[in-house]
C-alpha cells in the first residue's frame, strides 16, 4: 500500500494544451491556506466574482467576447494556449511565484524543455503543479506535474 503511495510523487511532467480552471485552483489555494475545502457560501461568492470580472473583461473586449474564445471565460473558466497575461491572471488570479530563469524553467518543464525552450521566455506557477510558459504576453506552453497520465 506504501508503494503505491509513494509512486504518485514520480508521476512525470506532463505537456498540457489547456490549463487548469479557475474553480481548481481556487480550491487548491483555499485548501493549502485554510486546511479545508471552501463551503458553499465562500464558493459561491468566489463564482459570482469571476463571472463579474469575465462579464468586465468580455465588454471591454468585444472582439474576444464574439469569438470562440469566450466559452474558454464564460463556461469552462480555463486557461487555454495563446491566452494573454491579463486573461491568465483574470482566470486563476495571480501566480504563485514567476521566473525568467533558464534553469528554473528547465527543471519544471524536464523532458519537454527542449519544445518548450523555443519560444518560453516567463514562467508562471500554480498550485497542483502547473506550469505556465509565456513569450512576451503570450501563453506558449503549459505544463503539469502530478498528475496520473490518461491511460
Amino acid at each position: 500500500m506504501l508503494g503505491g503511495c509513494a509512486s504518485i510523487t514520480d508521476v512525470p511532467v506532463q505537456r498540457a494544451t489547456v490549463g487548469p480552471r479557475a474553480d481548481s485552483v481556487y480550491n487548491a489555494r483555499f485548501v493549502r491556506d485554510y486546511a479545508r475545502l471552501p463551503t458553499f457560501d465562500e464558493t459561491s461568492k468566489f463564482r459570482d466574482d469571476l463571472a463579474g470580472r469575465t462579464s468586465d473583461y468580455l465588454t471591454r473586449h468585444p472582439a474576444i467576447a464574439t469569438s470562440p474564445r469566450a466559452s474558454q471565460f464564460r463556461f469552462e473558466r480555463r486557461v487555454d494556449l495563446g491566452m494573454s497575461k491579463e486573461e491568465v491572471t483574470l482566470l486563476l488570479g495571480a501566480p504563485d511565484a514567476v521566473t525568467t530563469d533558464p534553469d528554473q524553467m528547465k527543471a519544471a518543464a524536464e523532458i519537454f524543455w527542449p519544445q518548450v525552450s523555443k519560444k518560453a521566455k516567463e514562467m508562471w506557477t500554480y498550485p497542483s503543479g502547473w506550469s505556465l510558459y509565456f513569450e512576451a504576453d503570450r501563453l506558449v506552453d503549459i505544463t503539469v506535474r502530478g498528475k496520473p497520465p490518461i491511460e
